[in-house]
């Protein structure tokens, strides 16, 4: 089957701001927005067909002049996001093409992410209906149920910290946020994902691919970029 691929890039929500006034997408990063980068990579990504930009109404006519200036040609839709994820995503979906048959979401606070691993998550998708970017989790860590207690000492090595980008067949994802709408506790794509279909296909990453949610993270994501 030939997959028409697009990209989600999700500038807007709780998740993706520093503080309530300083949202992540649209802080400098070298000489462009932190947005950029997720929008250059999936650019030069030759598994994406189209691109589009999930952010506050406010901020679509600056990113619409932003995809201008730096001549951003796959980016096709801007859509007014919310606060909720999934509420973001809904919106996203809606305004999304009918032809559209895969999606790989990523958030732009993530601005490190690379064209090869964008790449491998939607070949996995193609093939097992999911891929989610991950690290695993070499050394033993601990779980509390409140504060600095440790109740409990997990094992290294059997556990994935999740990243995006993420990437579903189209059908697997709307119908685990519609059952995930009816159930409490999932708040994010592989959780509902996992919570429908049983599972989701993981796709190694690196512990570079790190999410900004500091000024000092920010910094970090300059120095792994080599960013001046």
């Amino acid at each position: 089957m030939i997959h028409n691929t697009w990209g989600i890039v999700v500038a807007c929500g709780k998740s993706e701001q520093i503080s309530a006034s300083a949202d992540v997408g649209f802080l400098n990063l070298g000489k462009h927005p932190v947005l950029y980068n997720s929008l250059e990579v999936f650019e030069r990504c030759s598994e994406i067909d189209s691109v589009m930009v999930l952010a506050a109404r406010e901020r679509l006519e600056s990113i619409a002049s932003m995809v201008r200036l730096f001549g951003c040609s796959k980016v096709r839709k801007l859509v007014a996001g919310a606060s909720q994820r999934f509420a973001t995503l809904a919106a996203g979906f809606k305004a999304l093409d009918e032809e559209a048959t895969l999606v790989c979401i990523h958030e732009v606070s993530r601005p490190c992410v690379q064209p090869d691993l964008v790449a491998e998550t939607v070949k996995a998708a193609k093939r097992y209906g999911s891929g989610v970017a991950a690290v695993r989790m070499e050394e033993a860590f601990l779980e509390t149920q409140k504060g600095q207690k440790a109740s409990k000492v997990l094992t290294g090595g059997r556990y994935w910290q999740i990243q995006t980008p993420q990437a579903y067949k189209r059908d697997v994802l709307e119908k685990a946020l519609k059952a995930a709408q009816k159930k409490k506790g999932i708040d994010d794509e592989a959780s509902a994902v996992c919570a429908h279909a049983g599972e989701v296909h993981l796709v190694s990453s690196t512990t570079g691919n790190i999410k900004v949610r500091s000024l000092h993270e920010l910094s970090l994501a300059a120095g792994l970029l080599k960013i001046q």
